[in-house]
């Protein structure tokens, strides 16, 4: 029986070496022309927050879809190992309560992701917000169940298994239907064993 750390542990060395286990050539690779152009050069208007790991941005491809740009910081330590490593795990997890990352852009000078855009803020505004409408119980039930699915696939169903550890009303996003995006508000911390310079096992991540 494998191991959810042996599992890691090759998901890891096919996003490092790129072999064929690699799941990330499924996603689309974009330049930062195109998502410079998407969020209007990331101008103010299409802010849409800013913490610790960096800022995200809406963006409007040219067919018309919208995104969510998360830029990461520079001052990361991450190299470019590290930064495929993360996309490899977030392009694992899929799931209808789950955020889903669509492409990335990687070079010396940038990091982003590209994840779906859910458009009806956060749990945490339709709770604290003063000029959103009450959220009545039915819904309000509906958002707890569709937060526990995605959690349960999370710690339980997905392969190898991922512990969120950061689970919040401010990363808890809303579709227009109220249908819950479990977000990745945070950058992925793996604790990571490294031996003669390879990365062998990740225990634990948090998005």
């Amino acid at each position: 029986m494998v191991s959810p750390d042996d599992e890691w542990q090759h998901i890891l060395q096919s996003a490092i070496s790129g072999g064929p286990f690699s799941n990330s050539g499924s996603l689309y690779t974009f330049s930062y022309e195109e998502l410079a152009k998407a969020t209007d050069c990331f101008s103010k208007i299409n802010f849409l927050g800013e913490g610790g790991y960096g800022s995200v941005h809406k963006g409007v491809l040219p067919e018309g879809k919208k995104v969510a740009i998360k830029q990461l910081r520079l001052d990361s330590k991450q190299g470019e190992k590290e930064f495929m490593a993360e996309v490899e795990i977030i392009s694992h997890v899929h799931h209808k309560n789950l955020v889903s990352l669509g492409g990335y852009c990687s070079s010396e000078e940038r990091k982003i992701l590209v994840y779906e855009f859910v458009p009806n803020c956060t749990l945490h505004l339709h709770l604290h917000g003063k000029e959103k409408p009450i959220i009545d119980w039915p819904t309000r039930m509906k958002i707890a169940l569709g937060s526990a699915n995605g959690l349960a696939y999370l710690h339980e169903d997905c392969h190898p298994q991922i512990k969120h550890r950061d689970i919040k009303a401010a990363n808890i996003l809303l579709d227009d239907k109220f249908v819950v995006k479990v977000g990745f508000h945070k950058r992925i911390d793996m604790i990571l064993y490294e031996v003669s310079n390879t990365y062998t096992c990740v225990r634990y991540v948090y998005f």
